[in-house]
Order: C-alpha cells, then structure tokens, then sequence
C-alpha cells in the first residue's frame, strides 16, 4: 500500500497550522486523519492542538503494535492514543490499516472518513457519526465527549489496485463521491505518485469551498436539516490517497 496526502489549511494564507492532522505509517499500510473541533476557538483553544496530540499518539501506538510484526488492530491504537492525549480540545478520528489477507480494518469516530475506489468508481464509503447537522461525535477529555468504544468499526474486503481516500469533513463536505472519483482515478491513470493525486483531490475541493455559489454535499445536508446553505464550505482539507499495488 503506497501512500501519500495533502493538507489544505483554511487560513493558511495567515500562516495556521489549522485544526486538522493526519499520519502515514507505510511500513505498517496504516494511516490516519482527525479533525479538531473549531468550536473550541470560542474558549481560547486551538483544538488543532489535540488533533496533533491525537494523530502523533496514534503514529506511536501503531509503531508500538508493530513489533513483533503484529497485524494492526485500529481500535486498539485509537484506544491507546486518546489514552495518552491530553490536551485540552477534541477531535473526529478515522484510522485505517490493511491486512495481509486484504482486508481493510478500520474505526471511524464522528464525520472523517474514507472511501475505497475500484475500477473509476466507488464501491464503499465509510458511515459517519453524527448527534445532529453537522455537529459529529467527537473524542475529548471530559464527561461530554466520547470515547474510543463509541467509534464505528469496518472491515472491507480491497484487491490489489482499489484506491482508497481517506479524507476530512473539508473533503466530503465539498466533494460528491464521483467528483472524488474522477479526480483520483486520473491522477492514477496518469502514473502519479499518490502524493501528488492527493494534491489534486485536496485542491479541488479547495476550490469548491471558495466558491460562493457551488452546490456542494453539505449543501445538500443542510437542506435537509431544515436550513439552507449555498456554497462552498471553507474548512481544513486532509486527504490521503493510498493504492493497493499488485504483488
């Protein structure tokens, strides 16, 4: 599984970090996103910081589970991770690893998420987590967040030359699963490195969000919920984009 990714801070023109955070353990063909949760900027706190903590603790718990040569359990480096983040904030978290009898094995906690792509099209699409529009269950220190046992676990059955597409809510939010698709699935074709097809995704959806007029998902979502918002939504963009290579 080689794998690359792109982030997209929504006020990277001012220089911020953003709130969100991913990490890429080829060695392992596991990977990851989070997303801090922006509502914490009200108190003071850049939640991007325990999204970091959440993903740097994962990276570590994923090496940790490596030896000796153990098959990654995603719900058990989740478990560990949020163990060992403190930091004051909270976070969505997807983490995803492959099997050696291919399968994916996955856990997903609140609206990150991923996508595998077989053929040009998409053949799954993980579920999200939501209490209501757009407000997702979210990993936090303290009595009203939730913790890692309240997250989705997923196993999908990949061959060799599916894509998968792990991403944020800055992704899905702006993006239809075909816009994804084509996007990737061209990078592909045109030999790409992942990296760079990750690029492409993330600068897509970009464009999307700046667009005051677009009709996007979380239009879509919103709509439904009652309310009614039009155009692109400016957010953080992760995307990492892994390929399956043939033996």
């Amino acid at each position: 599984m080689m794998s690359g990714s792109s982030y997209i801070a929504k006020d990277s023109d001012l220089g911020s970090q953003g709130e969100d955070s991913h990490f890429i353990c080829e060695e392992m063909h596991t990977i990851g996103v989070a997303d801090g949760v922006g509502g914490w900027q009200m108190r003071g706190i850049d939640a991007g910081i325990y999204a970091r903590q959440l993903m740097n603790n994962s990276l570590l718990a994923t090496l940790t589970q490596a030896h000796p040569h153990n098959q990654i359990d995603p719900m058990k480096v989740l478990d560990e991770a949020f163990a060992k983040t403190q930091a004051a904030g909270s976070s969505t978290a997807c983490i995803i690893t492959l099997h050696e009898d291919n399968m994916l094995h996955a856990v997903n906690m609140g609206d990150s998420g991923f996508m595998v792509i077989r053929q040009g099209a998409a053949i799954y699409r993980s579920p999200i987590q939501l209490h209501s529009f757009n407000f997702p269950y979210q990993l936090g220190n303290g009595a009203n967040y939730g913790k890692p046992l309240q997250a989705q676990v997923m196993k999908v059955a990949v061959e060799a030359g599916d894509v998968i597409v792990a991403g944020t809510d800055g992704l899905f939010d702006n993006l239809t699963e075909n816009q994804i698709s084509e996007t990737a699935v061209t990078g592909i074709e045109r030999g790409l490195h992942p990296e760079d097809v990750a690029w492409q995704v993330a600068q897509r959806a970009y464009d999307v969000s700046m667009d005051k007029k677009a009709m996007t998902p979380f239009t879509q979502d919103s709509k439904m919920a009652g309310k009614w918002y039009i155009g692109g939504k400016r957010d953080d963009i992760t995307v990492i984009v892994s390929c399956l290579l043939h033996a």
